[in-house]
């Protein structure tokens, strides 16, 4: 493969549709397996009138749960990706076989291909991660910007969990000579805050055919998604803002509406022995109400199964949860990890006060204090808290409020029902993820954490 070319988007669609093939053949080795080597045609016909829904399937899932965005992942990934999409597809295919009629797809068949094609896919997804990271590699990047910037940099980039991305310069002054002098040690230019002379850095970078790389920035953010006019013969830019139009919020609203009232249909059983479970093992109400805020500052009482004491805040008063809290009852350990806990808040979104995709709802206490101290905040509000959001899938639970604003407010400005339906399906993900479930850490301090030996520091 060609080096500059890059694992780009075409070789990523050839390795989906030999996915798709490997697949097919998985469930005909099943069938193989199952009737040892006679298979018959009435059962093997109702694969054949399936498969094209079982395959389209198979495709959307892979697709939804970004098995083939390949720079955030890491070997664990596959596996627990693949095992996960495979086992939903397993009670795909019953749901297809079950409504299309088609019993004569034998059952063992389907408990056979789950295993064959999870050892299958996963031997194919290694080998093409690993020619990925041969044609990829690992990318060098300079990050440029104060010391405190660059401190933070290097310990979001230290922390991921591959090294697909790799710092080896920090630029702390002088920046436009650094870059220039050292542009060719690197692949990638990291701006890690807004200089005034980035308008030469974008030039320079581009005529070098240098990657660039920029923070989430109020000023970077608002040309997120913009609207391109011509008039007469200029061409303008559109700039969009921080809401969701009222024809795509309306739909949203009936969606949220229409999958609130069946998910609290099918997980009723679940809620039932939850709320059994909670009042058994300690003294106070099932459902734990506490005001939070929502689109247009709206102040609502949210639900949740009670995972604390009774009294948890009544000498404390509020205060963010935290790993290992010790006012979490131990049934609550399990409600909070599983999620169970807000399965209450479907009822929130009957109602219209949640969505099941948004920006997590604060309280007023931490709201009016985060406002202080950033003054894009209240822009969250301008769309409806949601039970699971862009931050809590792809950010950490434990981050601090800057980042996860940052997230809500990517969100407004790329949202489309494509991506609430995957957030969605990340969300399923993420319940396999201890780290996502945890309460918020101790904040370390970046400013005195030192930067490693193996960095250059240009100044």
């Amino acid at each position: 493969m060609n080096k500059s070319g890059g694992f780009d988007r075409t070789k990523k669609i050839i390795s989906g549709l030999i996915d798709i093939v490997i697949y097919h053949y998985a469930i005909y080795l099943s069938f193989w397996l199952r009737y040892d080597g006679m298979i018959p045609f009435f059962n093997y016909y109702a694969y054949e009138e399936a498969r094209l829904y079982i395959m389209l399937a198979f495709a959307l899932f892979n697709v939804l749960f970004g098995m083939y965005i390949l720079y955030n992942k890491s070997r664990i990934d596959f596996v627990y990706l693949t095992v996960l999409v495979q086992f939903i597809m397993t009670l795909a295919i019953m749901v297809f076989t079950f409504y299309g009629r088609w019993f004569t797809f034998p059952r063992s068949v389907i408990g056979i291909s789950f295993i064959i094609s999870t050892i299958m896919l996963l031997i194919w997804r290694f080998i093409v991660f690993n020619i990925y990271e041969k044609v990829d590699g690992t990318k060098k990047v300079m990050v440029v910007g104060s010391i405190e910037a660059c401190k933070k940099a290097i310990f979001n980039f230290g922390n991921a969990k591959n090294n697909r991305h790799t710092i080896t310069l920090a630029v702390t002054d002088n920046f436009y000579e650094n870059i220039k002098n050292n542009m060719n040690k690197v692949d990638i230019v990291y701006l890690s805050e807004d200089l005034k002379d980035k308008l030469k850095i974008y030039d320079m970078m581009i005529r070098k055919d240098k990657k660039i790389f920029l923070q989430t920035s109020f000023e970077n953010m608002v040309m997120v998604n913009p609207n391109i006019m011509n008039i007469e013969d200029e061409s303008l830019i559109e700039v969009s803002n921080f809401r969701i139009s009222p024809e795509n919020d309306l739909i949203k609203r009936l969606i949220d509406f229409i999958v609130a009232l069946l998910m609290i249909i099918v997980t009723s059983p679940i809620m039932i022995i939850t709320a059994i479970l909670v009042k058994l093992t300690s003294k106070g109400p099932v459902f734990y109400k506490q005001i939070r805020i929502t689109k247009n500052q709206k102040e609502f009482n949210i639900l949740k199964f009670r995972t604390m004491g009774a009294t948890a805040e009544k000498d404390s008063g509020p205060v963010l949860a935290s790993s290992n809290d010790a006012r979490v009852t131990p049934i609550g350990k399990h409600l909070r990890s599983l999620r169970i806990d807000e399965l209450p808040q479907l009822i929130n979104v009957l109602l219209g006060d949640m969505a099941l995709v948004g920006p997590r709802p604060e309280r007023p206490f931490f709201v009016d204090q985060f406002k202080e101290l950033n003054p894009y905040y209240y822009l969250r509000h301008n769309v409806r808290a949601g039970i699971t959001g862009y931050a809590q899938v792809y950010g950490k639970y434990a981050t601090d409020f800057n980042s996860k604003l940052n997230f809500d407010l990517l969100y407004i400005k790329k949202y489309s029902m494509i991506l609430d339906v995957k957030i969605m399906v990340q969300t399923i993900k993420i319940l396999f993820d201890k780290v996502s479930s945890k309460g918020v850490d101790e904040e370390m301090d970046i400013k005195i954490t030192p930067i490693p030996e193996t960095i250059t520091i240009l100044d």
